[in-house]
């Protein structure tokens, strides 16, 4: 089952929403600001091919999400994509000159699959930790998808697994490249949580030098 969801904000007028046009020399200093980021130590972030058709600059980084035990116990419960694209002059359906475009996958309890608001929740899960992480954005979209796969035949002694997907895509309004680099925090957040990962206790700082 996929759910549309509505963008979560009035668009802004442009002026509001822009960090100002950019040329490689300066989208290389909001590239360098995300690679510097550093997730929690259960999520490892790897630079990956942007795409080249969506916009004149862009930047991508893969996540894989482990459950964070060791050896033969570690197993990986979720994953993501995180691109950033920038447009000088913008677009229109952007409302700004600059667009995150992410994807999770992650999988869920079989009784958490049920939820008939399952879509909503991941939905708000989402827009939560853009807000707690301090990220300012508009023109929000996305659809958020379960999907159940159920097992026949000889493989059918597996147990039917459950998955939610979110594709979305927002607006970041930034003043600068280290605001921008809140957006990719919001968005692990965001991958952590619906990955079910232990909240990290408040006044704790997450250190992961993990990189691939």
């Amino acid at each position: 089952m996929c759910a549309t969801l509505p963008p979560c904000l009035p668009p802004l007028p442009l002026r509001l929403a822009y960090i100002g046009s950019m040329d490689a020399r300066e989208f290389q200093v909001v590239v360098d600001s995300l690679r510097s980021f550093a997730p929690r130590k259960e999520i490892i972030l790897e630079e990956v091919p942007a795409p080249q058709k969506l916009a004149t600059y862009s930047f991508a980084l893969s996540a894989d999400v482990s459950n964070g035990l060791l050896n033969d116990d570690e197993d990986e419960i979720a994953s993501g994509r995180f691109v950033l694209l920038h447009e000088p002059g913008g677009q229109e359906t952007w409302d700004g000159e600059f667009r995150a475009v992410t994807y999770i996958r992650a999988d869920v309890e079989a009784m958490m699959q049920e939820d008939p608001l399952l879509p909503e929740n991941g939905w708000n899960w989402l827009l939560q930790a853009l807000d707690e992480s301090g990220a300012t954005y508009c023109a929000a979209s996305g659809t958020v998808t379960r999907v159940v796969s159920q097992s026949f035949g000889k493989l059918s002694p597996r147990n039917d697994e459950a998955e939610v997907e979110i594709r979305a895509s927002w607006t970041p309004i930034a003043a600068s490249p280290s605001e921008l680099a809140v957006h990719l925090q919001g968005w692990c957040n965001v991958l952590a949580e619906i990955a079910g990962l232990t909240p990290v206790p408040e006044g704790v700082t997450a250190i992961n030098q993990a990189r691939r």
